[in-house]
């Protein structure tokens, strides 16, 4: 397997993250748009966490590490 380069994943997710952020409401109304924010707010939250962690590769396992405790 290629070396995987660990930072980079965890800047593309960064960058993920502010995308949907970033990410314009299309014209949609009602039951549309309340879906169309949830999975915006699923996505943020899904991506911040990879954003967020530590990733670690040891003897072939991908380990993203992830402190959820308060600071």
């Amino acid at each position: 397997m290629e070396q995987l380069d660990l930072d980079a994943i965890i800047e593309r997710y960064k960058e993920r993250a502010n995308a949907v952020k970033r990410r314009n409401l299309p014209p949609v109304g009602g039951d549309e748009r309340k879906a169309f924010i949830q999975q915006a707010e699923q996505d943020f939250l899904d991506y911040s966490l990879i954003a967020d962690s530590t990733a670690t590769l040891q003897d072939g396992i991908l380990t993203f590490t992830v402190d959820l405790r308060s600071s």
